[in-house]
């Protein structure tokens, strides 16, 4: 029964994406920007629904930019979560820019890329950053870097915590989380080490009962602190928000 639901599901997944990828080809340049981005989140929340993945959410998101949004990282779902509870524009590794199909539309849901291992691109990633979050935008980072197997999280990296010290933009953290039908964690969305990303999709399609959970902190303000001390104390209520039940 399993693996016929996984089957199902990823049919639907996958004529789904295709969908998404016509819709930025063929219609995306002639379309508002407020089009787009409403186009975009109601994309990622159709896909969770075909996952048989509930969305839910708990705190209360800034409105409007700017904003740079700070997250824990889990799952190649994250982003399609957080699409789903309202639009941001994402920093990701370049290499996803090269996913067949997957890169096509992170490209068209206005993902900023970054190589990790370039410092010098690093910066050029900031100052992007700084003038989307002066221009209104909300952005969002995980920045650990990576994605962790949800029991603890890795150290935050502070580089892109500058854009919105240098923007002088809040800072929101948020929590995400998989949750099963019982309310208990659930690992099935992981995609850590050496697991696969077909591996994870597919123990993710085959999951019943699976819940996205979204927990919004209250935004911060840098205070005068440097990123690296803004980036432990954004570690810290990440992990309080994480340990939280809903």
């Amino acid at each position: 029964m399993r693996h016929v639901r996984a089957l199902w599901r990823s049919l639907r997944l996958i004529g789904h994406a295709a969908s998404g990828l016509w819709t930025i080809r063929t219609r995306f340049a002639g379309w508002s920007q407020d089009q787009r981005e409403q186009a975009v989140q109601a994309w990622a929340a159709r896909l969770l629904a075909l996952t048989g993945i509930r969305l839910q959410t708990s705190g209360a998101p800034l409105a409007a930019g700017p904003v740079l949004l700070v997250a824990n990282h889990i799952s190649w779902l994250d982003i399609v979560v957080m699409h789903a509870a309202g639009y941001c524009r994402f920093v990701s590794k370049a290499d996803v820019a090269h996913w067949p199909l997957i890169g096509s539309l992170a490209t068209g849901a206005g993902t900023l890329y970054i190589e990790r291992a370039s410092r010098r691109d690093a910066m050029r990633v900031v100052h992007h950053m700084r003038d989307r979050l002066a221009a209104g935008d909300v952005v969002a980072i995980f920045p650990e870097g990576t994605t962790g197997d949800g029991r603890a999280l890795l150290p935050f990296h502070a580089n892109l915590v500058q854009a919105a010290i240098s923007a002088d933009a809040p800072v929101q953290p948020l929590a995400l989380r998989f949750a099963d039908g019982t309310g208990a964690t659930s690992f099935a969305p992981s995609f850590v080490g050496d697991e696969t990303l077909v591996g994870s999709v597919w123990r993710t399609l085959a999951a019943e009962g699976l819940v996205a959970q979204v927990r919004y902190g209250a935004p911060q303000h840098h205070a005068g602190r440097d990123r690296r001390a803004w980036a432990q104390a954004l570690h810290a209520e990440v992990e309080r928000l994480y340990r939280q039940t809903f």
